[in-house]
């Protein structure tokens, strides 16, 4: 059988909406295994506000 306790679920936030002015925030909810990818990780997700492809990096 396969360990359990690798796959964490993570917060990811777009980086440019706060820059933007517009109310509201694009928040993404998704897994990661943190024993592959210890660090932060930055995926290009869509943003529906900006309604463009923008940077989003993982928060606490």
């Amino acid at each position: 059988m396969a360990k359990k306790g690798n796959r964490i679920q993570v917060i990811l936030e777009c980086t440019e909406h706060k820059e933007s002015g517009k109310p509201g925030t694009s928040r993404y909810i998704t897994t990661k295994n943190k024993k592959n990818t210890p660090d932060r990780m930055e995926i290009k997700k869509f943003n529906p506000i900006l309604k463009r492809m923008t940077i989003h990096k993982e928060i606490k």
